[in-house]
């Protein structure tokens, strides 16, 4: 029996160095780039119904309903985000302004321009953008790209 685990394990390992070869073909084949959120390329689209109307995303690579999409998300100052959470984890920096994060059981935290924020899976959140202007904030997802909206418009924090 051990005889017929391993063989599929040599051939794993066998034809590993063909699947990272042809990984590297492919991420060789994509093209580099750089994008500022006032990029006129940008096609900016709304955000899920559930957010305010001014909300916006840009896409910057991949696809968002496949895994590893990254996006521009922006609202302006003084806007509130309801409540939701995300199937996926989110990576974000905040490209600009200030914005307030409340995540569920956590104290609440504030992103100043430049920081890192990560949002675990289905950990429920509102957020706020405050009047420091215009909030950008980049968001790189693992999983495809959705919003689920939480029934009561606030989240409970340890604040």
């Amino acid at each position: 029996m051990r005889k017929h685990l391993l063989l599929p394990a040599a051939a794993a390992l066998a034809v590993s160095g063909f699947i990272v070869a042809g990984m590297d073909a492919a991420i060789a084949g994509d093209q580099a780039r750089v994008t500022a959120p006032d990029d006129p390329a940008i096609e900016w689209g709304p955000c899920p119904g559930f957010f305010p109307d001014t909300c916006r995303i840009g896409v910057l690579h991949g696809n968002p309903a496949e895994p590893r999409a990254d996006i521009f998300f922006k609202v302006p100052a003084n806007t509130d985000l309801p409540a939701h959470t995300h199937t996926s984890a989110e990576r974000m920096v905040l490209v600009s302004g200030r914005m307030r994060v409340d995540y569920e059981g956590q104290a609440p935290a504030v992103i100043e321009t430049g920081s890192y924020a990560y949002g675990p899976p289905g950990r429920a959140h509102s957020a706020r953008c405050l009047d420091a202007g215009e909030c950008v904030l980049f968001i790189a997802f693992n999983e495809p790209i959705d919003a689920i909206p939480v029934e009561e418009q606030t989240v409970e924090t340890n604040d």
